[in-house]
Order: C-alpha cells, then sequence, then structure tokens
C-alpha cells in the first residue's frame, strides 16, 4: 500500500540518522539498502518502534510511496548514483522527483538533471552538511536542480533542516541544475581552508609560543566566545583538550598525514576554470598534499637546516596578533568563495541569493560561525555587492586585524614555520587592493615571446596592440584569448 510520504536508499550513517530525524517530524519513510541485512538491523534496531518500512527491492521501495513518489539516494558519489539513477527511473514517473543528497560533484548533477528531464522525471542535487549529528538533530541542507520539485520536497527538508533562532531553517533553494551541490562543494572548500588557518594556528601557538596543550584550548575556548565563534573553533578547544590513556595531549599522538575526499580540489578546479583567484582554499589543498610526504619531510627535515630565529615576543601581543590574523584570514577566505559564487553564477545561469547562502550556513553546517551573520547582513545591504571586501563593515576588520595579520606571516617566515594559507589570504589581500600589479610586464613578455598582444592604459579596453621587439618579427600576431 502506497503510504509513505518519502523513500530513501542507503543506510549508512548519514541516510540512517536523516531517516529518524524526518520520522521525528512526522514523516513516513520507505528505506532500502543494497546490503539487506543492514535493512532489518536498522528496522530492529535504532528504528524499533517507528512509522518506517523496510523494502528489499527498489521495485517495493516505490510501491510504498505516495504520489509524486520522492526518492533520496545517500550513497556515495559517482557511478553509485548513476546506477541508482539508472535502476529506479524505470519505476517512477512524470512528475516523480530523485534526489542525490550526496557529496556529488556539481557537473554530475547537472548532466543528471537533463537526462531525467527528459523522461520528466524532477532531479534535485542536495548539499548536506553536518555530519552524523547534523543529519540526526538537523543539518544544512542546499537543494538544486528541478525548481518545480522543490514545493514537493520543501516541506520535508526545512522540517529536518537545523534552525536559526528565530525558527528560520537552514535550507534554501540555491538554483537550477547543479546549483546545490556547486554550493556544497564550495561549502567544502572554505571548510578546508579554514581548517588550515586554524591548523596552523595551532603550529605558531605550539612551536612559536612554546603553549602547552591545555593553554592552548582554554584560549581557543575564549575565541570561541568571541568574534571567532564558530564550529571548528568549538571541536578544536575539545581536541586540544583531550588526553590519551597516559594522559599526553592525544592530538600529539596523530599522524600529521592529514587525507582527503576531493570536494576541496573540486573546489579549486572550478575557481581555475572560472578564473577566479581562490587562493587560500588551493593553499589548504596543497598543505595536506604536502603533510601526506611524511616519510620525505622528515627525511628532509634532517638534511634541509631550520632558520635560526628567536621567538621573544610579549606571549599576549603575539595572542592578539594570532586572533586577529586569523579573524581576517577567514574573512578572506569567504570573500574568495563569494566571488566564485558571483561568476558560478555567470557561468552557468544560477539566479543565487549570496545573503541566502550565507543565512543557511549559520547553523547546522560544519563551517557556521558567528561571521556568516554579518556576511548575510552585507549582502542584504547591497544585492549588487562587487566583493565582501567592500562591504562597509568587513572593511572596518581589514583595517582593524590587518596589521596582525601581517605580523604573524611575517613570525612565520622568520620562524621557518610554514603559514600557507595564511600568506595567501594576505597576498590576495594586497593584490586586491593593488591598483596597478605588474602584470603590465607579463603582459610584455608574452608579447615578445608569442606576439600575444597587449592592451594600454592609454587606449579604451579591448583594442589591442602588439610590438616587434627584437626588429626582427612581423605584424602577425597571435589570438587574443584568455585560458
Amino acid at each position: 500500500m502506497a503510504e509513505c510520504d518519502f523513500g530513501l536508499v542507503g543506510l549508512a550513517v548519514m541516510g540512517q540518522n536523516l531517516v529518524l530525524n524526518m520520522s521525528d517530524h512526522g514523516f513516513r519513510v520507505a528505506v532500502h539498502n543494497r546490503t539487506a541485512a543492514r535493512i532489518d538491523e536498522f528496522l530492529a534496531g535504532p528504528a524499533a518502534g517507528r512509522d518506517i518500512r523496510g523494502a528489499h527491492s527498489l521495485d517495493e521501495l516505490v510501491s510504498l510511496l505516495k504520489k509524486p513518489r520522492r526518492v533520496m539516494l545517500m550513497i556515495k558519489a559517482g557511478s553509485a548514483v548513476d546506477a541508482a539513477i539508472e535502476q529506479l527511473a524505470p519505476l517512477l514517473g512524470a512528475g516523480d522527483v530523485i534526489l542525490d543528497g550526496g557529496n556529488s560533484f556539481f557537473q554530475d548533477s547537472i548532466r543528471r538533471y537533463h537526462l531525467l528531464k527528459e523522461k520528466g522525471i524532477h532531479f534535485i542535487g542536495s548539499g548536506i552538511s553536518g555530519g552524523e549529528i547534523g543529519a540526526r538533530r538537523g543539518p544544512s541542507i542546499m537543494p538544486g536542480g528541478a525548481e518545480h520539485a522543490w514545493p514537493l520536497v520543501k516541506p520535508v527538508l526545512q522540517a529536518i533542516a537545523a534552525k536559526l533562532d528565530d525558527g528560520t531553517p537552514c535550507c534554501a533553494w540555491m538554483g537550477s541544475d547543479g546549483a546545490g551541490h556547486f554550493v556544497k562543494m564550495v561549502h567544502n572548500g572554505i571548510e578546508y581552508g579554514y581548517m588550515q588557518l586554524i591548523a596552523e594556528t595551532y603550529h605558531l601557538m605550539r612551536d612559536a609560543l612554546g603553549l602547552s596543550h591545555a593553554e592552548m584550548a582554554r584560549i581557543f575556548r575564549e575565541w570561541n566566545e568571541g568574534r571567532l565563534n564558530s564550529y571548528l573553533i568549538e571541536i578544536s578547544a575539545d581536541i586540544l583538550a583531550a588526553g590519551d590513556e597516559d594522559s599526553q595531549p592525544l592530538v600529539m599522538k596523530i599522524l600529521d598525514a592529514a587525507g582527503q575526499k576531493g570536494t576541496g580540489r573540486w573546489t579549486s578546479e572550478s575557481a581555475l576554470q572560472l578564473g577566479i583567484p581562490l587562493t587560500l582554499v588551493t593553499e589548504a589543498v596543497f598543505a595536506r598534499a604536502l603533510s601526506a610526504l611524511k616519510d620525505e619531510r622528515v627525511r628532509a627535515a634532517g638534511e634541509i637546516p631550520a632558520p635560526s630565529f628567536s621567538f621573544d615576543f610579549p606571549r599576549e601581543q603575539a595572542l592578539a596578533w594570532l586572533e586577529d590574523a586569523l579573524y581576517l584570514a577567514e574573512i578572506i577566505s569567504y570573500a574568495q568563495g563569494f566571488m566564485l559564487f558571483r561568476e558560478a553564477a555567470r557561468e552557468y545561469g544560477w539566479a543565487m541569493d549570496f545573503a541566502e547562502i550565507a543565512n543557511i550556513w549559520r547553523a547546522g553546517c560544519i563551517i557556521r560561525s558567528g561571521l556568516l551573520a554579518h556576511i548575510k547582513d552585507a549582502f542584504r545591504a547591497e544585492a549588487g555587492l562587487e566583493n565582501l571586501l567592500l562591504a562597509p563593515f568587513i572593511r572596518e576588520q581589514v583595517a582593524r586585524s590587518g596589521p596582525g595579520l601581517r605580523e604573524i606571516v611575517a613570525l612565520g617566515a622568520r620562524g621557518g614555520i610554514p603559514l600557507p594559507a595564511h600568506s595567501a589570504a594576505l597576498s590576495f589581500l594586497d593584490g586586491y587592493r593593488s591598483a596597478r600589479l605588474p602584470a603590465n610586464l607579463t603582459q610584455a613578455q608574452r608579447d615578445y615571446f608569442g606576439s600575444h598582444t597587449y592592451e594600454r592604459v592609454d587606449a579604451p579596453r579591448g583594442q589591442f596592440f602588439h610590438t616587434d621587439w627584437t626588429g626582427e618579427g612581423g605584424d602577425v600576431t597571435a589570438s587574443t584569448y584568455t585560458a
């Protein structure tokens, strides 16, 4: 009997917790998993006593759903999603909805959107952030795709999403085809960047200031009560305070080789394709890659001498600089992320609401922070804001915190402590505020060796010139293009 409001395929941790969340809010859910034993274990365990139906085949799952049928996929991104869609599509009809809630690449979502549109089936690609706890208690949800399907899933998704203090759900429509997964991708890129910034701050505290892990945990907790309030600062304090069985800091027992699943790399690749200088996130991705070279780094440490430098700054002054540096670098990371949103919206025809994106990130997701309220306000105050760094409140923070960022980057350079994300933030800031960069020499070089032409400051934009620099060239020039 078709009695269920929603179907979900994939009963790993995220899938199970989302189903329980839906059940908490009064929705009847039918579930399916490729491994049948997991269905039975879930129904007899976490789902016991709830109005949740198990389906041991996709045919049975579809038969349990009310029309229009809504099926959510919570499975591994990539070929598994394509295989599930291929099996599901013949079982569904016009007006039904397939919602991919995994970490899929946005270009795959664009392709799937058009493929299913031809069959009359609505496709939604939705980013979901918050981990297993968020999935259970309220994540940030970023849906995009077939807009006609939004009213069909909106009641469920907004019910299970995290809520702001005023009750606003952290779930809103992001745009057509692949917009939802693009927003989640950039979220994850910013997450990479902020995690790296925090790690660099920890590195300086530990190796330059000589702070104990208990002292660092206390400082992070204090910071979390102020302008650096965020989920990642909060959990960093908890991690730094945790002891192993021998009462030594547990974090010091963890191998310094960071893993990654690819969403940060996707963000950097997309920025390169769209011509956006997403330097901070990209340095964070490379920092993880460098960390993976553990054995090489150990050898290099014994062969390449470190600089001789004494960290003799007053501790309180250094901590004030660190707080300023971390806050301003966080701002710059968001500024770059929203630059990428603006260009993607133009490229892919997405009607993105930047204030709404900032708003739904304020609770539930991994990058939730107090700063996002100011970012939301900045875009609501000026809908056509060209860059976050030009908003009045943000300009004030740049002026206030800029000196601290400069001191910290210089301190790292003198002491041989790598600060790739902080350094990228400062270099980007200085580049962005420069009315004239040395790219004029770059263009002259390109014209010298490749006849690539250049524009002149005393001529209209779009008018190109070529110089026969050696006296041996001709008038023929290379095509003008940007790659």
